[in-house]
């Protein structure tokens, strides 16, 4: 396989894992979630987005599922719009940032709303046990917004 064909191949690989960790949490599959990460990855959030006494960097796959699916335990639902990714792939190691809105709906005052995130994933990845996945993942917010919105009904 040529560097090139071998580097498509990467490159898809490495999105399909982005996009399965949106719908992992979209979902909430917590088992799904564990697999994304390397056992020992780490996972750093802004301190802005803390509920209580979480702390900002959580390291462990088993730890960052836990982690991610209580800081959206609260909501009625989240939706992941993931956009467009940079990578660098060099052999079994990759680092890329990865743009995503990030749409946490919860119930206020009888009504829905959405707090929106404009969100960068920078993460690094290795391919570990033939497969690629999460090492480290930094969350970046850049922007957000919270506004009304309405479900539709049934």
């Amino acid at each position: 396989m040529s560097a090139a064909v071998g580097d498509v191949g990467d490159r898809m690989a490495l999105r399909a894992l982005i996009d399965s960790y949106a719908r992992s949490v979209d979902s909430r599959a917590r088992a799904d979630l564990i697999e994304l990460f390397a056992p020992d990855a780490v996972f750093v959030q802004p301190p802005g987005l803390l509920r209580g006494e979480v702390e900002a960097t959580t390291q462990g796959a088993k730890q960052i599922a836990n982690a991610v699916l209580a800081a959206v335990a609260h909501l009625f639902a989240t939706h992941h719009v993931v956009s467009q990714q940079t990578l660098r792939i060099d052999a079994d190691i990759a680092t890329g940032e990865t743009y995503c809105a990030a749409h946490l709906i919860y119930g206020k005052a009888g009504s829905y709303r959405d707090y929106c995130l404009a969100i960068r994933y920078q993460d690094e990845f290795a391919r570990h046990e033939g497969r690629w996945c999460i090492t480290q993942r930094e969350v970046v917010v850049d922007w957000f917004e919270d506004r009304t919105v309405s479900l539709l009904p049934g």
